[in-house]
């Protein structure tokens, strides 16, 4: 039973953890690392993550800098930020790459809203998925109807503790996106 438990827990927290990294890509308005985190540059003929490439600074609020440790893959990062479609266009002045975020609009806030309403949603499914797999796995038991009640109600427990996480995460991105 136990065993059961920590599972769930651990997926639940794995799914708690894919939404917020989801969220991240999500722009605010205000420059952040991970908005550049998942492109991939071709470095002599191999897909190599950014970050493996250059230090990545925030110089000012709307304005990301990235500084390649070696400046002759500069105009490979700047064709992976073009291909990324991450909807910012990089200014390559020979050493570095700038980044300038342009302010959004509230309609474009509203939009991310709903798409961040949307991946919250989806987490609320992934939860639900592992309390009946959990519950599944805990009918399957050999123990008495007794001990099976007290295990959904500890599974029920832990969606409920998950569900707040949720909602808190969201709210908190609503927030962060709605704020000017």
């Amino acid at each position: 039973m136990d065993d059961i438990l920590m599972e769930a827990s651990m997926r639940m927290e794995s799914s708690i953890e894919n939404m917020e990294k989801r969220f991240a890509n999500v722009r605010a308005g205000r420059a952040s690392a991970g908005i550049v985190n998942n492109i991939l540059v071709s470095y002599y003929g191999v897909d190599t993550p950014l970050m493996q490439l250059a230090t990545i600074s925030i110089p000012e609020a709307r304005q990301i800098c990235i500084k390649p440790y070696d400046k002759s893959c500069l105009t490979a990062i700047e064709k992976a930020i073009y291909e990324s479609n991450i909807g910012l266009t990089p200014n390559n002045n020979g050493e570095v790459i700038i980044l300038n975020i342009p302010p959004l609009t509230e309609e474009t806030r509203k939009e991310y809203v709903k798409q961040v309403k949307a991946m919250s949603e989806e987490a609320r499914i992934a939860l639900r998925n592992i309390r009946q797999d959990a519950n599944n796995d805990i009918k399957k038991l050999e123990i008495t109807d007794d001990e099976k009640k007290s295990g959904n109600e500890e599974v029920q427990e832990l969606i409920d503790k998950f569900n707040k996480l949720v909602d808190d995460k969201l709210k908190e991105k609503e927030n962060e996106l709605m704020s000017f």
